[in-house]
């Protein structure tokens, strides 16, 4: 879980959006910072792809009049059936368990205006773990799954395919994700904790697809709030993916962060979304390994998170993109074996990047918040303990490392009256704290700190930087200007240009 970040309120942008119902793989040696990523608007929630008027030639037809007609029909159909809902308000039986149950290649199709309603009284819509299901042009909405649980896939069945629905205003996460799972052209707006967790126990979730979404005003239910420090909040959250394409989506408006990874993802494609207006950070890379991250717009997100811990006073620099003892690993298979994180425009967020490491958080440590799990190089925990973590191997792999992030061709834009800010939100850094805990840990002291600001590749470059920016190297404590943050001993952001204002 993050130990970073918190969250306490919504935007009013969030709350009026509540109110409504209703590839080229390897990256150029030196790409044009100056060009702004082509960046659609996926607007699925204003204008959501109609259904079939009429039912498909076989479909069984689901009557909205009849309470568990649709649980019903599909316990007495075979597998691979098709189901047509009928325009008007489809209720399941008045019991909380009254899910469906797909079987195995079942497809679900609404016809315009087809909601399936929970009623704040069944806790799920769909469950159960058939693989292959399809669910086309429906609105689900009022369940109330109980917190880090979801309403359609509740069981995180592979292979299903999620297209033109709206899940919206339903209690924990709108959706769980399975392995091969496709999520396309959704709305995803105004759930409880996610609008989506994609989280399988047990299991590893391989091959997610997560392109064209709106995903908006999630985290209605202020998690961070109810319970300070769980790190369970947002628009989507994503643990032990290992390969998901995110592409295309619109993640706006969303308590707490818009999209994070939190312990050991890999081989993530984060491109071409527009992230903005989040409360928190628009993307937090935590515990993970191996992603690119390319020609997403992200613009005015973390005003809520960052002007609050500025006011507490607190230095550490909170940042628009978290990178969070996440880097790159070639023992890890990917498309990519670092961090890469380029031809992206920021503009008016509170802060820049952060490439940060936890000099306490360590596999087998007390202070490792990700329940208890270890890095994808040390399958048994128990092995992270002396005297063995202090020698090699065990001494690199038992810890989660910020390492080969590579930062260029990005364009940072700030504006501190757009921001309305006059300090702490404008740095860029790459930092640790003194190791002091636990009493047996061999990181203790300012080692990671050395490793991460000097030793493990980690470099900007060849951005384009407009407005007043700030640096902060291997501690809060050290605040550079540009000059400082490109001259000895950090060498940072050679071919780098900077500059007051925008030309004319």
């Amino acid at each position: 879980m993050g130990i970073k970040w918190r969250h306490r309120a919504a935007s009013a942008a969030a709350l009026a959006l509540l109110a409504v119902t209703g590839c080229d793989d390897t990256p150029a040696a030196q790409p044009k910072p100056t060009a702004a990523p082509s960046t659609p608007v996926a607007r699925v929630c204003a204008r959501p792809e109609p259904g079939p008027a009429t039912a498909p030639a076989g479909a069984v037809t689901v009557d909205p009049a009849v309470a568990g007609d649709l649980a019903a029909k599909t316990r007495s159909s075979p597998p691979d059936t098709t189901f047509w809902l009928r325009p008007g308000r489809h209720r399941l039986g008045p019991n909380r368990y009254a899910q469906v149950v797909p079987k195995e290649g079942n497809t679900y199709l609404g016809a315009p205006g087809a909601v399936l309603d929970g009623r704040r009284t069944n806790q799920y819509a769909f469950g159960g773990t058939a693989r292959d299901v399809t669910l086309r042009h429906l609105t689900v909405q009022g369940f109330v799954a109980p917190h880090d649980e979801g309403v359609v896939n509740h069981d995180s069945a592979d292979g299903w395919v999620i297209e033109h629905t709206t899940i919206q205003n339903n209690s924990g996460a709108g959706l769980m994700a399975g392995a091969r799972q496709q999520v396309r052209a959704n709305c995803l707006r105004g759930n409880g904790q996610y609008g989506m967790n994609a989280y399988k126990d047990p299991g590893l979730i391989s091959g997610l697809v997560v392109e064209g979404n709106e995903i908006v005003g999630n985290n209605k239910d202020d998690w961070e709030r109810r319970r300070p420090g769980c790190g369970c909040a947002g628009g989507v959250k994503f643990w032990a993916v290992d390969g998901a394409d995110v592409r295309g989506n619109w993640v706006h408006d969303n308590r707490g962060p818009g999209l994070w990874a939190d312990t050991n993802n890999n081989d993530f494609r984060i491109e071409d979304n527009l992230i903005e207006d989040n409360d928190g950070a628009a993307l937090i890379y935590e515990t993970s390994y191996n992603a690119v991250i390319r020609k997403n717009t992200i613009r005015r997100n973390n005003w809520v998170e960052g002007r609050r811990h500025a006011d507490r006073g607190d230095t550490f620099p909170f940042a628009t993109v978290y990178v969070s003892e996440s880097g790159g690993e070639p023992r890890v298979p990917a498309r990519t074996d670092r961090i890469e994180i380029y031809r992206n425009v920021l503009e008016n967020n509170w802060s820049g990047i952060t490439l940060w490491e936890n000099a306490d958080r360590f596999c087998n440590s007390p202070a490792n918040t990700s329940s208890g799990a270890c890095t994808l190089l040390v399958k048994d925990t128990g092995r992270c303990a002396q005297p063995a973590i202090a020698t090699a191997p065990l001494l690199a792999d038992c810890r989660w490392k910020t390492q080969r992030v590579d930062i260029h061709g990005n364009r940072f834009v700030l504006d501190k009256s757009v921001v309305d800010c006059t300090v702490k939100c404008d740095r860029m850094a790459v930092l640790a704290n003194y190791g002091t805990y636990p009493d047996w840990s061999p990181y203790q002291g300012d080692v990671v700190a050395e490793a991460i600001t000097l030793r493990q590749h980690n470099r900007w470059h060849g951005n384009v930087y407009v407005g007043p920016w700030t640096f902060v190297a291997h501690d809060p404590s050290r605040v550079l200007d540009s000059g400082q943050w490109q001259d000895t001993p950090y060498r940072q952001d050679a071919g780098s240009t900077f500059r007051a204002r925008d030309r004319g």
